[in-house]
């Protein structure tokens, strides 16, 4: 009993710390899309972390997956290697990381939803209820102008509702997957499935010329690449095959509250009391969704 109480309590400290890694992704990207197109961006990140994944893989002579984690595999890169920083790169071309911040409070839900879908789970009606008050109060904010002052930007907001329902995805197949064949593994193959294709368009979207890209886009550049795409990941696909996809996958509802400060004090980005007061809605909502799983 002590045993398997250690083993939770060690997935939920592996998973905070996940979560606070991933909290700097959307203000790094924003750092990054000012002076860097947000596909390349896409496929240099992934080609980055796809290299060192390939790089460790070799180190520490993993087998290869069968055919049937390959899928799951595949499934996992398009949506956390491709999908998920392709449609946040896009969205921060028209919205403030702090707007796009909000929606990852939406995460946990998303994750859920997809965990329920594949038969793992069969909540109450009051889980759906929880659930739908959530989605409508980001649709709410979603609607409204953009707290900096800016106008609606309906692509900016549905490229961030495309990112949250495949992330979502990506981490219910990989937290499945995790419990088979490792968490730091499940990221290294998939980046390293996506890394041919990756690597080729890389080369091929590549920027004329790089002088114009100043230090703080680069930094934005190595964040997601090393910390966002790949260390990340370790300690969140450990913490779910330790803890339980179901409860440590709740330690996301954080990452707003942790975003929202790094884009005031990184970026300099405003964060309104409404901003905030959506976020804690979006929080309270999917902790109450959780309860009834």
């Amino acid at each position: 009993m002590n045993k398997q109480a250690d083993s939770q309590s060690a997935g939920w400290i592996s998973g905070f710390i996940g979560v606070l890694i991933f909290s700097g992704s959307l203000p790094a990207t924003r750092l990054a899309v000012l002076q860097i197109d947000p596909v390349f961006l896409t496929v240099l990140r992934a080609t980055i972390a796809g290299l060192l994944g390939g790089a460790l893989l070799l180190a520490f002579r993993e087998k290869l997956p069968t055919p049937s984690e390959l899928i799951s595999l595949a499934l996992v890169s398009g949506g956390v290697v491709v999908g998920f920083p392709l449609f946040t790169a896009l969205a921060l071309q028209y919205v403030t990381s702090a707007h796009a911040i909000v929606f990852i409070g939406l995460l946990p839900l998303s994750t859920a939803i997809f965990a329920v879908l594949r038969g793992d789970s069969n909540p109450s009606w009051r889980f759906w209820m929880f659930s739908l008050a959530g989605s409508a109060a980001v649709a709410f904010f979603a609607l409204a102008k953009d707290q900096s002052g800016g106008e609606f930007s309906l692509y900016g907001n549905v490229m961030m509702l495309l990112s949250i329902i495949v992330c979502g995805y990506g981490y219910a197949e990989g937290a499945r997957l995790s419990r088979t064949i490792g968490g730091w593994q499940v990221i290294c193959w998939a980046l390293v499935l996506a890394l041919p294709v990756m690597l080729v368009l890389a080369v091929a979207l590549r920027p004329d010329n790089f002088a114009g890209i100043e230090a703080p886009a680069w930094l934005g550049v190595g964040y997601v690449s090393l910390f966002s795409m790949l260390i990340g990941f370790f300690f969140w696909y450990h913490g779910l095959a330790l803890g339980g996809a179901a409860g440590v996958g709740q330690l996301q509802l954080l990452r707003p509250f942790f975003g929202l400060a790094l884009a005031a004090f990184v970026l300099g980005e405003p964060v309104s009391i409404a901003m905030m007061a959506v976020a804690c809605v979006v929080v309270m909502c999917v902790a109450g969704a959780k309860r009834y799983i």
